[in-house]
């Protein structure tokens, strides 16, 4: 690892502060709920008042904008998602109240520490606090990482936790490698001569990791692909490292001897994690199906968990057959966005749109009528290249044998495929936000493997090829930036002119 520690965490700060900056900017406005708001801000304080969602009137929207929240019904709401990312939305709501910024407030934190925990992810991978200061510049001027830090969605927290867990996996590898070296410094060998080597059963960054990834799972059931990738992919470098170490054949007993703990500290352990997060709901009487094995107390279930877990089962499966049933199946939607174009942006979403807004109103000057709007979009320049680095990351990975390659294969591939087997139903370009921290972490790889390594003695033309690589990164940098800056309006709902909020809308799909 690189020894500036100091200065990385600075760097980290520095740049989550600029985060943080333009995205906490006008965060309230509009002051009323946007897309599905109206679902997670109003469970969320649900939860907040009840520890369960409960209904809402249908008027309610226009009440609590207005300032009159008591207007929640006493029975249940069936809610499709678990309810880790509500939690944080409330926490918001209890600080700031049931308003535009309270229910956004925790969106926007998540989303400055999704910047700063890319960043260390990348700076440990790469082992260069450059290319994961790089990293977090990058997220900090994509378009849809922006726009989901600003509003009340599950996915910006989803996505920390993710990269969270991933990151936490990549100190572990690290740890076991250390723990390798330890163990044959301490007998004295060069190698481990054949032999397994330690066992290392409890491996405190593998549970963290276990941790974020429960916590994923409490925010949205598509973190189980990404568990299951990297659980399998943290294996694969357990076994490489004690075939590095000399264990030869006997390294492949990993799959055994190390599979057991990592299967207890990534898959149980989220496993337990999860079913803690309802807790609110377990320790209600009130919530959705919550009376399940009470009114069934000879299922099976209901004998072997007991009511409440039997209850908690029964929900799920419920929220599963809404996600898989018919009638999600048959519905329509005009923002819905098929995956395959997502990693080009094929069809971005409109979250709140004002249209027509005539001259002499809301501060339309005229000739040509104004619009508000708030676009899902990313940065073009960004998620286009990215494409670009991705391919090249799978080469290098796979031909290159470069396992740093792997991460950002391995994170976009499990976030991204698994979709196409739900394509039939409306799906939207915001879950792609998963994607975009391994895709600007392969960019980031991709201009650290341009600007190459430190100069070494002796060597007269190094110090020009970083020179040139360091104009390429710089310029790429600012070219996101500046890309950034032009979408900007259509992210935060400024008004604009028809004609230039036309010229942002490069593809007839993405009006």
């Amino acid at each position: 690892m690189p020894t500036d520690r100091v200065t990385a965490w600075l760097v980290t700060l520095l740049i989550g502060a600029l985060a943080f900056v333009i995205r906490v900017v006008r965060l309230g406005y509009p002051n009323k709920l946007v897309f599905d708001e109206t679902y997670y801000a109003k469970d969320a304080y649900s939860l907040l008042k009840h520890g369960y969602e409960r209904s809402w009137p249908g008027n309610a929207d226009a009440s609590i904008t207005a300032g009159k929240t008591d207007v929640m019904l006493d029975t249940p709401s069936f809610i499709v998602h678990p309810p880790v990312g509500k939690w944080l939305i409330a926490g918001g709501e209890q600080l700031f109240g049931m308003n535009s910024f309270g229910w956004r407030f925790s969106s926007l934190v998540f989303g400055v520490l999704f910047v700063m925990v890319t960043i260390r992810m990348v700076r440990r991978v790469s082992r260069s606090t450059l290319i994961g200061a790089t990293a977090g510049l990058l997220l900090t001027f994509d378009g849809l990482s922006f726009m989901m830090s600003r509003i009340a969605l599950l996915d910006v927290f989803l996505a920390f936790f993710l990269v969270a867990a991933v990151a936490c996996l990549a100190v572990d590898r690290d740890w076991m490698r250390s723990r390798l070296a330890d163990h044959l410094e301490s007998h004295g060998w060069s190698d481990l001569g054949g032999r397994y080597g330690p066992a290392l059963l409890v491996r405190p960054w593998r549970i963290a990791a276990g941790l974020c990834f429960g916590l994923a799972l409490g925010t949205k059931w598509s973190a189980l692909y990404l568990l299951a990738a990297f659980a399998l992919l943290s294996l694969a470098w357990d076994i490489g490292a004690r075939r590095l170490a000399g264990a030869g054949w006997r390294a492949n007993g990993a799959l055994f001897r190390d599979g057991w703990p990592a299967f207890v500290s990534l898959v149980v352990l989220s496993g337990l994690v999860y079913v803690a997060t309802w807790a609110g709901w377990l320790a209600t009487s009130g919530g959705y199906d919550r009376q399940w094995g009470a009114e069934h107390p000879g299922a099976t279930t209901v004998k072997v968990l007991g009511k409440p877990l039997a209850s908690l089962l029964h929900y799920q499966r419920d929220i599963y057959g809404f996600h898989t049933g018919s009638f999600i199946m048959t519905q329509t939607h005009p923002y819905k966005a098929d995956p395959g174009g997502w990693l080009i942006l094929a069809r971005p979403i409109g979250i709140d749109a004002v249209n027509n807004i005539a001259p002499g109103t809301d501060g339309c000057v005229g000739p040509d009528n104004c619009i508000r709007v708030i676009s899902g979009i990313g940065t073009p320049a960004l998620w286009w290249v990215a494409v670009f680095a991705l391919v090249a990351a799978a080469l290098l990975w796979i031909g290159g044998r470069d396992w740093r390659f792997g991460i950002p294969v391995v994170g976009v591939l499990s976030a991204w495929l698994p979709w196409f087997h739900y394509d039939a139903r409306p799906l939207f370009f915001f879950y792609a936000i998963t994607l975009i921290p391994f895709s600007v972490m392969a960019v980031s790889l991709c201009l650290g493997r341009i600007l190459g390594p430190p100069p070494r003695a002796g060597d007269p033309h190094a110090g020009d090829r970083r020179m040139v690589g360091a104009i390429i990164g710089g310029a790429f940098v600012a070219l996101v930036a500046a890309n950034f800056a032009y979408l900007y309006p259509i992210l935060t709902d400024q008004l604009l002119p028809h004609p230039a909020w036309l010229s942002r809308m490069w593809f007839r799909s993405w009006i």
